[in-house]
């Protein structure tokens, strides 16, 4: 078996963005094809796979080993086979890829318990004659073999969501029409997933021709080194490894279909403002020659050429091996196969016994086929000083590893424990996870700079049913003293439309970061080339703008009034900020914050601050703030810290000690 896609690339790597997901709904129930005629393919097992003799219907599912969302459909199109056997349906799998095998078709089923029978479709005949276009496609055949219905099988996975259920089911409403013999309603839909690989020739007959002189191993191989295979390669998240010549061959359109649309490599900041140290971009020469070698018939050219594949020695990318690893849990944490998954949070204790100081951290998860993200928090003992949000490090799927400054370090005080947040995604097969986290440690006499994480977050927000573009404004309150921006780290879920960070300095107002088109899939940390100081700095703002319309394909309601919320339907509008700041003068704003209060003065702000909590968030007005009454960015960043009896509810005396 090839190497396993991520669940997350299903939707950033492979699927068009620009799908339409248009249904035909015809008066007359016509035919697609009056007829299909039988054929006969290589089967698993030296099996031949061809169309029954007689059945009431018959399913014919265009498959593919590597395709993400086919290995997420697959175990469901079996299920329906098991559903419909006794009704006589007939369920017939097809491959017509140019990169799959018929080993790597057993492999398939035995891996997703896959019965039905699997044919390679090799001169891809049955995918030109039916005109199947992507995988997963299904067509419906009645028992005269004409086909009645094309398209996907739900509306359950689209493009950047995966839906908690599918709303609606062509295939299943298809088949049971034929059943009772009715009109087919819905006959055509546009199926979503990865295209079929057409075999490619040359369209241009001069060989001396610029295109005709573009080959694997003069030029593309250098190409795909350069953008693509920090992902695409064995091990990584990418559906298909770029460093095989052989594993191309079937994906000629795909790249050209992602890289025209500007979605490979994945990068989401607009040019023209703040220059990005870890900016991803391709230039165009290089998507020149990706066509012409495409279009020229991919060929592979002079093997003295080939450039060497660097070697990746390790899942880490830190500068060394980390000095500390910890595991989010002894035992993996088991995902299912369906449905949605809550957050998950798991604390565990590293055992530091001594302030640290991190240089640099890097998460790695278990399994990057169901992991969505992970962020891993710092929950500091009560009492301790603790500046800034609790962040410790995330991963995100394709995201680079970001890099401190020399003489910058991030603080974890003795006796921290840590939080793991994890966003699972489930991938059509019950999976483990078990992620990690791997740090750095530098002496304290060689930190000049603590990097803390500051937060700019609105809550508030109601984003009204069908509106298209509704902003939601947040400024960060605090510019430390001395401090300096590292990087920027938009998050909104799938109702996220763009984010633009603006910057006030001198009374002039300018555009600091511009993401048009925001992705939930891709949450990039934006890191800055060079440190901005923010001495001069008067405000830093963002408007997040969100679509909440029926023009958004990835909207999982357009009817609904959305608000704040953890889960991928819900919404967030937040940045995350890295700062440093020079320890003298982190220490001389402390001082000054604390040196002109008396004793007094700390008991009047802790019991305004606790009548203040209590007011706000006692919805029930018990005398206690209920975890489930908190918002969540309370429950996420700061519970743990006042609930200090550890029973999942706030008291004022609780909340007074933490003051």
């Amino acid at each position: 078996m090839k190497s396993t896609a991520s669940i997350i690339a299903l939707t950033i790597v492979i699927l068009s963005t620009n799908i339409a997901l248009q249904v035909a709904v015809n008066g007359e129930d016509s035919p697609l094809r009056k007829s299909v005629a039988n054929f006969s393919l290589p089967g698993a097992n030296q099996s031949t796979v061809s169309l029954p003799e007689k059945a009431p219907a018959v399913v014919i599912c265009f498959l593919g080993t590597e395709c993400p969302l086919a290995r997420q459909y697959a175990p469901r199109l079996q299920r329906l086979a098991d559903r419909y056997a006794a009704q006589g349906v007939v369920f017939i799998g097809v491959d017509s890829n140019l990169q799959d095998s018929l080993a790597e078709v057993s492999q398939f089923c035995q891996a997703n318990n896959i019965r039905m029978p699997i044919g390679m479709d090799y001169d891809q005949q049955v995918s030109v004659t039916l005109g199947a276009t992507r995988t997963p496609e299904v067509f419906v055949l009645d028992s005269r073999r004409a086909v009645r219905y094309q398209g996907r099988i739900d509306d359950q996975y689209l493009p950047g969501i995966t839906k908690p259920q599918a709303a609606v089911s062509e295939l299943v409403e298809a088949l049971d029409a034929i059943l009772r013999d009715e009109p087919v309603r819905v006959t055509r839909t546009q199926a979503v997933g990865c295209l079929i690989g057409k075999a490619h020739r040359s369209v241009n007959s001069d060989t001396s021709s610029a295109a005709n002189k573009v080959t694997y191993t003069g030029q593309i191989a250098k190409v795909f080194q350069t953008h693509c295979i920090e992902c695409h390669r064995s091990g990584e998240i990418g559906p298909f490894a770029m460093t095989d010549y052989e594993e191309l061959r079937g994906w000629g359109d795909m790249i050209i279909e992602v890289i025209n649309d500007g979605r490979m490599p994945p990068w989401h900041a607009a040019p023209g403002h703040a220059k990005l140290r870890n900016a991803r971009s391709m230039h165009e020469s290089d998507k020149q020659l990706v066509r012409d070698w495409v279009a020229s018939g991919m060929p592979y050219g002079e093997a003295s050429q080939l450039p060497t594949t660097p070697e990746v020695k390790s899942q880490w990318q830190l500068p060394r091996s980390p000095d500390l690893e910890v595991v989010m849990r002894k035992t993996a944490y088991p995902v299912p196969a369906e449905g949605t998954v809550d957050y998950q949070y798991f604390v565990v204790d590293p055992g530091l016994t001594e302030d640290r100081w991190v240089s640099a951290a890097q998460v790695i998860p278990g399994n990057p086929s169901v992991v969505h993200h992970a962020i891993v928090f710092i929950r500091p003992p009560d009492g301790v000083d603790f500046r800034g949000v609790s962040w410790l490090t995330a991963y995100v799927p394709g995201q680079r590893q970001h890099t401190l400054p020399a003489g910058s370090a991030r603080r974890i005080p003795a006796g921290s424990k840590f939080v793991f947040q994890m966003h699972y995604t489930p991938n059509g097969t019950p999976q483990t996870d078990q992620t990690k986290v791997g740090m750095l440690f530098v002496e304290p006499d060689q930190v000049k700079h603590e990097v803390i994480t500051m937060m700019a977050i609105n809550q508030e927000f109601e984003i009204p049913p069908q509106v298209a573009d509704h902003p939601v404004t947040a400024k960060l309150k605090r510019l430390p003293k001395g401090g300096q921006l590292l990087a920027v780290s938009p998050h909104m879920h799938v109702r996220g439309r763009s984010f633009q960070l603006l910057m006030k300095q001198a009374g002039q107002e300018q555009t600091l970061l511009d993401v048009p088109r925001y992705d939930f899939n891709w949450q990039h940390t934006y890191e800055l080339a060079e440190p901005l100081a923010l001495d001069t700095i008067e405000s830093l703002e963002f408007i997040a703008r969100f679509d909440n319309s029926t023009g958004n394909p990835v909207n999982p309601n357009p009817n609904t009034l959305v608000t704040w919320g953890d889960q991928t339907w819900e919404e967030m509008a937040v940045a995350f900020f890295e700062v440093s700041q020079p320890l003298v003068n982190a220490s001389e704003e402390l001082s000054a914050s604390t040196s002109k209060e008396t004793p007094a003065d700390r008991d009047a702000q802790a019991a305004k601050f606790a009548d203040e909590f209590l007011a706000k968030l006692d919805l029930n007005r018990d005398g206690f703030v209920h975890y489930d009454e908190a918002p969540l960015s309370i429950q996420r960043y700061s519970f743990g810290r006042f609930d200090h009896n550890q029973d999942r509810k706030i008291d004022r005396q609780e909340l007074l000690r933490s003051r």
